[in-house]
C-alpha cells in the first residue's frame, strides 16, 4: 500500500515565478490549504501555505521571494503510514510526492484518512472494544485466539503504545473493531484471562447508525 497509489494529478503546482496575488486566487478555487510551488525543470521548490501567503501585503511579489514550509515531501514507494507520519507532523493539507527529484503530484490528508478508515474497518457493522494489556501479555494471536473461541472475528487491531496514550506505562491500549454486535461472551472471557475492557461502542447501533459514525468521523478528519 504505497502512496503511488493515490497520487492526485488534478491540483496543479505553483511556479516559483507566480505571483503572491496569483495564489490567492488559486487557493479560492481549492478545498486544500497548502500548494506545491515546482519549477520549469519539474522540480519541487516549496510548498506554501494559504494562510501565508493571504497575510502579505505584496500580491505583486513572485513567489520565489516567499519562505514557504522548505520542500516537504515523500517518495511514491514509502508506504501510506509514512505519509500519514508526515501530514501530521507538518499540519498538511497536501503532500508532495517525489521521485528521483521530479515531482509526481500530491497526495491529499483526506485521502490518506479514507485509506486508515478502510483499514479500521470503521463502515462495517460490529463492536469496537478498547482494552488495556499488559505489556508483556500483549500477543495478537493470543487476542485472536480468544475472540475466535467465542465466535467473533477481529475485523481491525491497533495498538497504542504507553507514551502514546500518556497512560500507564505497563499497559498497551488495544482497540478492536469485532463482527459481532453482541460481545458479551467475548468480553467476559477477555476478562477472566486478564484482559482489562475498558470501553465498548457500537452494540446497540443499527447498519444506517454505524453508516452515519463514519461520516461524521470522515468530516472531522478534514477539518
Amino acid at each position: 500500500m504505497t502512496v503511488q497509489q493515490y497520487i492526485d494529478l488534478d491540483i496543479d503546482p505553483l511556479a516559483p515565478t507566480d505571483t503572491v496575488g496569483h495564489s490567492v486566487y488559486r487557493f479560492a478555487g481549492l478545498d486544500v490549504k497548502h500548494l506545491p510551488v515546482v519549477d520549469a525543470e519539474g522540480r519541487l521548490a516549496a510548498l506554501v501555505a494559504e494562510a501565508e501567503v493571504v497575510e502579505l501585503t505584496t500580491p505583486g511579489v513572485e513567489l520565489s521571494t516567499v519562505a514557504g514550509l522548505g520542500a516537504v515531501s515523500v517518495g511514491a514507494d514509502a508506504h501510506v503510514f509514512e505519509a500519514a507520519n508526515l501530514l501530521v507532523i507538518h499540519r498538511l493539507s497536501v503532500l508532495p510526492v517525489v521521485e528521483d527529484g521530479e515531482y509526481l503530484g500530491v497526495v491529499r490528508r483526506s485521502t490518506v484518512f479514507e485509506v486508515f478508515a478502510a483499514m479500521l474497518a470503521t463502515g462495517r457493522p460490529g463492536t469496537i472494544i478498547v482494552l488495556d494489556v499488559p505489556t508483556r501479555d500483549y500477543s495478537l494471536t493470543q487476542l485472536s485466539h480468544f475472540i475466535e473461541q467465542s465466535g467473533g472475528r477481529a475485523l481491525s487491531v491497533s495498538a497504542q503504545m504507553p507514551l502514546e496514550t500518556g497512560g500507564d506505562p505497563a499497559l498497551v491500549r488495544v482497540t478492536l473493531k469485532l463482527n459481532v454486535i453482541d460481545t458479551a461472551r467475548i468480553r467476559y472471557l477477555l476478562e477472566h484471562n486478564g484482559y482489562r475492557v475498558t470501553a465498548v461502542f457500537n452494540e446497540e447501533e443499527t447498519e444506517d447508525d454505524l453508516s452515519l459514525r463514519v461520516q461524521e468521523f470522515m468530516r472531522y478528519l478534514e477539518v
